[in-house]
């Protein structure tokens, strides 16, 4: 089944083209089963462009998903149209007495800041709070994993010199572990940041488990034992050219700016990418929907249920 998204929203037209299964307002309002309800919270600036990217992996689910873009304040944005804003997010102060089947919350460009020093600092602490009350589970995407990880569990990040950028190799840590159900034994997942934390640091937390990671990249996947939190470090929603535009725009700024590695074909810039992780970004989120958010998700969402699915979670 498909997503549900508004009906003039960009991504409806683009996904469309693409051959992937999208329904719009309109013809979903005569359906009688109860859907899913995503809520993403979207920190990257240019939000459009994360929209497609997102609504992409979610798309082949079995399982119909109403989707609420959320924005955490009401700031003008220079890479998105304020009508578009307008039209299509809520803030987060207009949804915070919602509950919410799953969240995703974006990455954000924010690889070098302290955290204490980001302006909506306080706001996305009160956000990761909000959702450990009203959102059967949420998944963190790169700086927002890293923040959550540092608020929930005080596992702090370390930053490397030199931009780790590229598409690396992975490996499923559990056979059974239903988060990577499905998945072959090595997958290619597109990583660009800075930060990391050390595994042994997850290890410290008895709460926390790790559920893929490379030799290379690091600990990619990591997720509480409940289900409620699934960390990812990498970009299982990149396009095949993002690290290429990620790139470019570095080498304004840094003539000396990284490579991505294992991305281009025979390590020749000239040369446009190819995806080889897309349908593991796919099946993560399937997984996801499946195992983490429908299958123990209450029919009737409200915080006490939630709460009853989850009674070790600390409020």
């Amino acid at each position: 089944m498909p997503i549900k998204i508004p009906d003039k929203l960009p991504a409806l037209s683009i996904l469309d083209e693409e051959n992937i299964f999208v329904m719009s307002e309109h013809r979903a309002a005569n359906q009688e089963i109860r859907p899913m309800k995503v809520a993403i919270l979207n920190l990257m600036p240019n939000k459009i462009e994360t929209e497609v990217q997102i609504l992409r992996v979610l798309s082949n689910t079995p399982l119909q998903v109403n989707v609420d873009f959320v924005r955490i304040h009401a700031n003008e944005s220079k890479h998105t149209p304020k009508e578009h804003l307008d039209n299509f997010y809520r803030l987060f102060e207009d949804i915070k007495d919602t509950q919410y089947d799953g969240l995703i919350i974006t990455g954000a460009p924010l690889a070098l800041m302290d955290y204490e020093k980001v302006t909506f600092w306080d706001k996305i602490c009160e956000v990761f709070d909000w959702a450990e009350k009203n959102v059967t589970s949420t998944m963190f995407s790169c700086w927002a994993a890293h923040a959550a990880l540092y608020h929930h569990y005080g596992l702090n990040r370390h930053l490397r010199k030199k931009k780790l950028a590229g598409v690396f190799q992975h490996s499923p840590v559990d056979p059974k572990e239903q988060l990577t159900r499905g998945f072959e034994e090595f997958f290619n997942v597109p990583h660009s940041r800075y930060g990391y934390i050390e595994k042994s640091d997850y290890l410290s937390v008895p709460g926390l488990k790790i559920i893929a990671e490379s030799p290379q990249a690091g600990v990619y996947v990591v997720a509480s034992k409940n289900k409620q939190q699934v960390y990812l470090t990498g970009h299982p929603e990149y396009d095949a050219t993002t690290l290429d535009e990620e790139f470019q725009r570095d080498l304004k700024i840094n003539e000396n700016a990284p490579q991505p590695e294992n991305y281009y074909i025979d390590n020749d810039v000239s040369r446009v990418p190819h995806s080889s992780w897309r349908s593991h970004g796919s099946l993560l989120f399937t997984n996801w929907l499946n195992y983490y958010v429908y299958q123990i998700t209450p029919y009737k969402l409200d915080a006490n249920n939630i709460q009853a699915i989850h009674p070790d979670t600390q409020i």
